[in-house]
């Protein structure tokens, strides 16, 4: 698998329409498989998973998607097909980061940032990108060291820091940091500002795995200052939610003999047990 790591997007029981529209929106956007309970697609180059799972949380843009574009036609098709429905974060402007730059929430309550530039810059072009305010304000560096010391192939691309002159924003903390898990891009950056939102579960991250070796290993260290959830989930220190998911259970799942039965001891597990499943 390419990318171990990949986000899941939470909807209230919609995923075909949101799969859809997103086909409709991206330019390079391919639906990978279907269940009723899951899509499987790829944006950009990076793939997600949309999920069907009720209207128990609601995106917010605590963790959203940075895409770099090349072509600033190719830009401006995707944001005029992102406003209709959607919310402005930032106006489709020039900053002193880039020629061409907008941050938009879509019309389901997931952000985006576009970008005007070289993809070579950060090495991929779609990139999941955390953002740490209120109480997790001052804490995105912990997070960076804590999952770059989990994770195998990371590393640090570079940290920003706000200077003395950006108040309100602490000096020292981080403007923008760029940091690689599984050689998987990321982003991050915290604020000050008074943001009405913060981590929850409709934003999550999956971890896949190919042994319970693997999977007792993630959810011991993602564990570890946070908290387990259900069915694979977990919360971590920073309240960033994850998922970690043995590739078998994917592989159960499409057998329509053992589908109910994996389910059901699938939603009695917090940490996934691959023996257990296997055995229904």
């Amino acid at each position: 698998m390419k990318h171990v790591i990949q986000p899941c997007l939470w909807f209230d029981n919609h995923v075909n329409e949101a799969a859809d529209y997103y086909s409709h929106v991206f330019q390079q956007c391919t639906v990978l498989s279907a269940s009723p309970m899951t899509v499987q697609i790829e944006i950009e180059g990076l793939p997600f998973t949309l999920l069907n799972g009720g209207p128990h949380f609601t995106p917010n843009p605590s963790i959203s998607f940075f895409i770099t574009y090349e072509s600033e036609a190719e830009l401006d098709a995707v944001w005029n097909k992102l406003l209709p429905g959607g919310e402005l974060l930032m106006p489709l402007a020039e900053y002193e980061w880039s020629k061409k730059y907008g941050w938009i929430q879509d019309r389901y309550g997931i952000s985006w940032h576009l970008s005007l530039g070289r993809i070579s810059d950060t090495g991929q072009k779609n990139v999941p990108f955390l953002l740490f305010v209120n109480e997790q304000y001052g804490l995105a560096e912990k997070a960076v060291d804590h999952y770059t010391a989990i994770f195998d192939d990371s590393f640090i691309d570079g940290i920003l820091r706000y200077s003395e002159e950006e108040r309100p924003e602490r000096a020292g903390s981080v403007k923008h940091g760029q940091f690689g898990l599984k050689n998987e891009k990321f982003m991050i950056m915290e604020s000050s500002d008074d943001h009405r939102f913060s981590m929850n579960e409709a934003i999550s991250l999956i971890v896949y795995c190919k042994t319970q070796k693997e999977v007792d290993y993630y959810w011991e260290q993602l564990t570890r200052g946070g908290r387990e959830v259900q069915c694979g989930w977990l919360k971590d220190a920073f309240g960033v939610s994850w998922q970690v998911v043995p590739v078998q259970l994917i592989e159960l799942m499409k057998d329509p003999a053992k589908q109910e039965r994996v389910m059901d001891a699938f939603m009695q597990m917090k940490k996934i047990d691959i023996a257990k499943l296997e055995e229904v």
